[in-house]
């Protein structure tokens, strides 16, 4: 008899692991807690799965090390196309599976051990948003965070560069990250061109972890986004588009384009 945990996608199990072993997700199991792992249509027969296999003595640990190897497998054994998961945030619609981008993000950044790469076009109500990016920073010192913040003018707006800029970081950080390790935060300046036809945007919507997994979305950096509106992402899970994504922007940083903003206390 098939498992109902062999209906999961490879992304799913893998969060679905990584929970069971953060003890975000702990016996007894609900289905109202498996929801944020799989589809609601699921969720009942993946907690009594999870229940049976507590009952029978299987430790969390345990049970986490059963969903990545069927996550593993599902990933060895499959073409091209499950290596790219689809994450949809909004109403719910039977037959669909959803999954914020928030809880997305909160375990991509849960899991980064060496760097993230994050690119945004709008920030706001931040401090919820890159929570879980700030305590990871906390407890992994090494961890090299990279932001590229879009910083705007607005329409008719004639202040100096330098200034916007200040006022950027000091919203940045008084109103929208909530750690005290501050990442290194990159800006394009032709954004503050005083000439309306020079200026450009930084519009990219994405996440690079580790070099190994990138999270492309139409969702801003806001809480709105992140959790209510009707947003659409991948999840793409291959190192190769991984690092060329991050190479990407820290290339754009390297040669200048890109300028560093400082973030401080200050600020």
């Amino acid at each position: 008899m098939k498992s109902p945990l062999q209906e999961l996608t490879g992304s799913d199990l893998s969060a679905l692991a990584e929970a069971i072993r953060s003890g975000r997700v702990a016996f007894p199991f609900t289905p109202l807690s498996i929801q944020r792992y799989c589809s609601e249509a699921d969720a009942d027969a993946v907690a009594d799965e999870l229940q049976k296999f507590t009952e029978e003595g299987a430790t969390p640990e345990l049970i986490a090390r059963v969903a990545e190897m069927l996550a593993q497998e599902r990933t060895n054994h499959s073409g091209a196309e499950d290596s790219i998961d689809l994450v949809l945030t909004g109403p719910e619609v039977p037959g669909t599976t959803f999954r914020d981008t928030g809880v997305v993000l909160r375990e991509l950044f849960s899991s980064a051990k060496e760097s993230v790469v994050v690119a945004g076009y709008a920030v706001y109500q931040g401090k919820e948003v890159f929570r879980a990016l700030a305590e990871r920073m906390t407890e992994v010192p090494d961890l090299r965070v990279q932001m590229f913040l879009d910083v705007q003018r607005k329409y008719g707006d004639s202040t100096e560069e330098l200034e916007l800029v200040r006022q950027f970081a000091h919203r940045f950080r008084s109103k929208d990250w909530p750690g005290e390790i501050i990442p290194e935060v990159y800006y394009d300046p032709r954004s503050l061109d005083l000439n309306k036809k020079k200026r450009s945007s930084l519009h990219a919507k994405c996440v690079v972890v580790d070099q190994q997994t990138a999270f492309i979305s139409s969702a801003n950096f806001t809480e709105a986004a992140q959790v209510r509106n009707i947003e659409v992402g991948v999840l793409i899970r291959s190192k190769y588009s991984a690092e060329k994504l991050a190479r990407h922007f820290q290339a754009l940083a390297e040669t200048g384009v890109l300028k560093p903003l400082f973030v401080g206390p200050e600020n």
